[in-house]
């Protein structure tokens, strides 16, 4: 059997570079080479792509390591050229693995170049990906659905420089509040806001990130659930995991480097409240044309028992200690296997896009 040629696509532009490169460090080191070859690229600070050796996943990036290449443009070249001579540096690719966290790689950017090129890729489309890295798209869609969504407002640009009206949008939703990038992952730019004297300096911190801010209603003695979903035409959910942060909240820091956090797998749960969960995250993974993988995080009140989604991320985290390869874990799928079954639901999908299938009805009717 030939072994299908992988490329692993790590790193970006985005303020979430280094947990990307742990992430693919986790897939690299798991991936079956008897059944696939694999390919590293790195994508740099400034966003260019380098195909190179282990060396990019161990700081050659930050160095300028590997040689420069460009996207595929059409599906007659899959292979990655040097960019100065255009020469394939690179078999042709079969799949891409890509563990671009944020923006330029979760938000439908790359997905849409591959989509030209005819090169199926893990995780959702363009749309997918674009709609569910918009906190405030995705909700919009999911309540309109009937899914339970978190209480927010939303301020884009200049919008978020009218200090009364954001205090009237904050006070109207009940302190404590969250403000957030609406466009970000890994709990990046998030700052707990109690009163509103301290509304400027959270406002300024979400939008150094992104110029669209999220407002966000404070769940009280808030649980933070997460679903991992897998599939493409039959979604599957993994059973419930819980966060229990070290720090007040799950950011950046509490997220990666913070001993303290715990992951909960199962979490400790009522049946029909996991259930309810699973099936919240099905929903939401079919309205928001999700492929491959997504991770479904939602709020539990402990006072209330009210359940209200808060994100749905297309591209979690792989690195050892992240929470979607530990549910599917302990939901009978080992990490290894559920590696493969992305490579495989990509390649079914990207056989079904309309570009892909518009291609086999000219073949058809050339023959014809």
């Amino acid at each position: 059997m030939s072994r299908r040629v992988v490329a692993l696509v790590f790193g970006g532009r985005s303020v979430e570079h280094e947990v990307s490169l742990v992430s693919a460090r986790g897939i690299y080191d798991n991936l079956d080479r008897e059944r696939n070859e694999i390919v590293l690229v790195g994508v740099d600070r400034e966003g260019r792509p380098r195909v190179g050796g282990e060396e990019l996943l161990d700081g050659g990036l930050e160095r300028g390591a590997g040689a420069v290449v460009r996207w595929p443009s059409h599906r007659g070249d899959r292979a990655l050229r040097e960019e100065a001579t255009g020469r394939a540096l690179t078999p042709p690719l079969d799949a891409v693995f890509p563990i671009v966290h944020g923006s330029g790689g979760e938000d439908g950017t790359l997905q849409g170049v591959l989509a030209l090129a005819g090169i199926p890729c893990v995780g959702a489309g363009v749309l997918g990906s674009a709609l569910a890295m918009d906190k405030d798209r995705t909700r919009r869609l999911l309540e309109r659905a009937g899914i339970p969504v978190v209480r927010d407002a939303v301020f884009e640009g200049p919008e978020a420089d009218d200090a009364p009206r954001v205090r009237a949008a904050a006070e109207a939703l009940g302190w404590p509040v969250f403000v957030k990038p609406a466009r970000a992952g890994s709990s990046v730019g998030i700052t707990k806001v109690r009163r509103a004297a301290e509304l400027p300096a959270a406002i300024a911190a979400a939008r150094a990130v992104d110029p669209k801010v999220v407002i966000e209603a404070a769940v009280p003695a808030a649980r933070e659930v997460e679903v991992a979903v897998l599939g493409l035409w039959r979604p599957q959910a993994s059973v419930v995991g819980e966060i229990v942060p070290g720090a007040e909240f799950y950011d950046y820091d509490a997220k990666y480097n913070d001993p303290g956090s715990q992951l909960l797998v199962p979490a400790p749960l009522e049946p029909e409240q996991s259930d309810r969960l699973r099936a919240h995250a099905v929903r939401a993974f079919r309205e928001l044309d999700l492929a491959g993988l997504a991770r479904v995080d939602f709020l539990l009140s402990r006072e209330t028992g009210e359940v209200v989604l808060n994100e749905v991320n297309t591209l979690p985290g792989f690195t050892p200690i992240s929470m979607y390869p530990r549910l599917w874990e302990a939901s009978g799928v080992p990490y290894r296997e559920l590696l493969e079954r992305l490579i495989e639901i990509a390649m079914e999908a990207a056989a079904a896009h309309p570009l892909a299938m518009a291609a086999a009805a000219r073949g058809r009717l050339t023959r014809s």
